[in-house]
């Protein structure tokens, strides 16, 4: 990869970090600065899918990067029902998974659901004889419906470089959870998703907080269409109107922990051509010839 930089930098064959402190201070601050224009680039596109990012962020992101910070990182996405995180969230792993087959990179990404997370309460669906009675009565969208302490247990313990079998919750309809079933080895980034992905139980477990934002009008069209998939039936609009009340309560103020704010509604393809320019960072500082270019 060719670099695009000014021709005031000089190549700099070593790039990493051997014990002089100056070298690797440059590096870091030559690949933030490169992160600064790809964040500012897309804030101010025609149409951004970057809302907001703290300077603080892309400095630790370049930390990662650099190869300065050697441990995995978590990533940690949240927002409101039918927001898109989930989407967002497959993009992310299929763009750094192409990479990393690319290079032959074992083990890049782990995904940790946590909507896997959500207590099994199929006997309750059993006893009022459908998913959407059940829905009536026990109330999915508040945090003290998932066991968000296991989940934070997961992380850490990928984090630490330990395997771990994950649960998996049913969410068809039966409110069956099954634990101990999807095996997740260690992992250089671990990401996760959901609803209350950043509340007060599990978002310290993050070194990157991310919150989707979307608005009112897509986020109810979303909300029916999977609805109609989920056979809420006629409860949909009160099943829709305490997921909106709670989300003003346990969501909404979780966007203010966010180092990031995305937009929801961006096209697909525009996330995946974000990620790709920060991994063309990546590869060009480890895995090109042509090494990252520092000031002379």
């Amino acid at each position: 990869m060719q670099s695009t930089l000014n021709k005031s930098y000089i190549s700099y064959q070593n790039a990493s970090f051997n014990g002089n402190k100056k070298n690797n201070i440059v590096v870091i601050q030559l690949i933030e600065q490169r992160l600064k224009k790809i964040f500012e680039e897309e804030k101010y596109s025609p149409k951004p899918l970057i809302l907001k990012v703290s300077d603080n962020t892309i400095h630790r992101l370049a930390m990662f990067i650099s190869g300065y910070k050697m441990r995995p990182c978590s990533i940690g996405i949240a927002g409101e029902t039918a927001s898109g995180k989930s989407t967002i969230t497959f993009d992310i792993i299929q763009t750094i998974e192409e990479f990393a087959n690319k290079y032959d990179i074992q083990d890049a990404i782990a995904r940790i659901n946590t909507d896997d997370y959500y207590y099994d309460r199929s006997d309750m669906v059993k006893k009022a004889g459908s998913f959407a009675e059940f829905a009536k009565n026990y109330d999915l969208d508040i945090p003290e419906a998932l066991e968000l302490e296991l989940m934070k247990k997961h992380i850490q313990l990928l984090l630490q470089g330990k395997t771990v079998y994950l649960p998996r919750y049913d969410m068809s309809g039966t409110a069956v959870r099954k634990d101990n079933v999807t095996k997740a080895c260690p992992s250089k980034i671990i990401i996760s998703e959901g609803l209350f992905t950043l509340t007060e139980k599990i978002v310290d477990a993050f070194d990157f907080k991310i919150y989707v934002d979307v608005s009112r009008a897509t986020q109810k069209e979303r909300f029916y269409r999977r609805a109609e998939e989920r056979s809420l039936g006629k409860s949909v609009d009160s099943v829709y109107k305490n997921a909106s009340d709670k989300a003003k309560i346990h969501i909404h103020p979780t966007a203010q922990k966010a180092d990031i704010i995305l937009s929801g509604e961006a096209d697909r393809e525009a996330y995946k051509k974000f990620i790709a320019k920060i991994l063309g960072i990546i590869e060009e500082f480890h895995y090109s010839n042509d090494r990252i270019l520092i000031y002379s």
